[in-house]
């Protein structure tokens, strides 16, 4: 498999101040940059780097409004990634319900070994009471 060079999404989803601006859009619909910026103690060029992360993971769209820069999250890459979680947790549920099926079959074995040495002792037990000699009585 080739690596895609764009942006990955989850090395921009990694930053929790990436995760943070995602929040704010999600709640706010959408918001110029000098509104998210007043969010965050670093500096404006910060979380513009931030921002672009986020645009070349596309993750968020931009749009030029006159001299705003108002930004919004994109849907489609969302989407996808909703996608991708759903395959894996389904994945993983398959797999740990294999993982029970394995450990009942084998915990079912364990109880049958058991009663069934259980059993083998009773048997013997009652073999030597059976059979004890006359002289075991004395």
């Amino acid at each position: 498999m080739v690596y895609n060079h764009d942006m990955d999404m989850f090395v921009a989803l990694a930053d929790p101040t990436r995760r943070t601006i995602l929040e704010l859009l999600a709640s706010s619909g959408e918001l110029a940059a000098t509104a998210i910026y007043e969010h965050f103690p670093v500096s404006p060029q910060a979380v513009s780097q931030h921002l672009k992360v986020l645009r070349e993971a596309h993750l968020v769209e931009m749009e030029k409004r006159a001299q705003k820069h108002v930004y919004r999250l994109n849907p489609q890459t969302l989407s996808q990634f909703e996608a991708w979680v759903q395959h894996m947790q389904q994945s993983w549920e398959e797999r740990f319900t294999a993982l029970d099926t394995v450990l009942e079959s084998e915990k079912q074995k364990l109880v049958h070994d058991k009663q069934e040495r259980r059993n083998n002792d009773d048997g013997r037990e009652h073999q030597r009471e059976h059979y004890r000699s006359p002289r075991d009585e004395t």
